[in-house]
């Protein structure tokens, strides 16, 4: 492998959006891996339809409740809300039968693994860019995500 033939999958990451590459060959093994993944500070959203009209300021936005997975949390606590860097499919284990990464409630630190998403037959982590709380799970486990789809939202520690 030689300098063209790295520019090249570096160029194919950055086509793609991918957030992580890996190739082995010939006992050679390179793996790229995206800096930077986007984590938000957003507060709670309804479950219901947003109404076109921004609320007054001072307050408080409802918490969501995403189904089965959501966790209740009370209105006025900004969560961190990860998103899907890549489009793929929204994995929670490592494989069929095998624990979840993270459990609503768990507690992780920056850089831990919450969810894996196969994109082009590759598997890529998605990690925590924050020591907090897993208060929510927007995705079922199997389900196809799109770039910038919610993911979990995270009470971030202190």
């Amino acid at each position: 492998m030689n300098l063209d033939d790295i520019r090249q999958i570096l160029d194919l990451v950055r086509e793609h959006d991918l957030a992580e590459f890996e190739l082995e060959r010939d006992g050679l093994k390179v793996r790229v891996r995206k800096a930077g993944r986007e984590v938000t500070v957003v507060p709670p959203v309804m479950s219901t339809p947003v109404p076109t009209q921004t609320p007054a300021a001072g307050l408080p936005v409802p918490a969501m409740a995403s189904g089965p997975t959501a966790a209740d949390e009370p209105a006025a606590v900004d969560l961190a809300v990860i998103k899907s860097p890549i489009v793929g499919t929204f994995y929670r284990a490592a494989e069929p039968g095998a624990r979840n990464f993270v459990e609503i409630g768990d507690v992780v630190k920056k850089g831990q693994v919450l969810c894996i998403i196969e994109a082009m037959k590759l598997m890529n982590e998605i990690e925590s860019e924050a020591d907090g709380e897993i208060m929510a799970a927007y995705v079922e486990n199997g389900r196809p995500v799109q770039y910038g789809d919610r993911l979990f939202a995270l009470k971030v520690s202190p």
